[in-house]
């Protein structure tokens, strides 16, 4: 009989660079929503501190 050669997935270990390319596409990507939201916020503050220096809004309760 004739023995077959049958192709078996070797297994190996963690690919070093493809992690850390990997990491490194998931650190920009997290960090680049990071900085999306302080600028959302830094804008937030910038208009509101706008307004109130035009006097549009008050922080004062206006009393009856």
């Amino acid at each position: 009989m004739a023995a077959h050669k049958i192709a078996h997935a070797t297994l190996t270990g963690p690919s070093v660079v493809k992690e850390i390319i990997m990491g490194s596409v998931l650190g920009l990507f997290c960090g680049g929503l990071w900085k999306m939201h302080h600028w959302n916020e830094q804008r937030k503050t910038r208009e509101f501190y706008d307004l109130l220096e035009k006097g549009e809004i008050s922080v004062v309760t206006e009393e009856e």
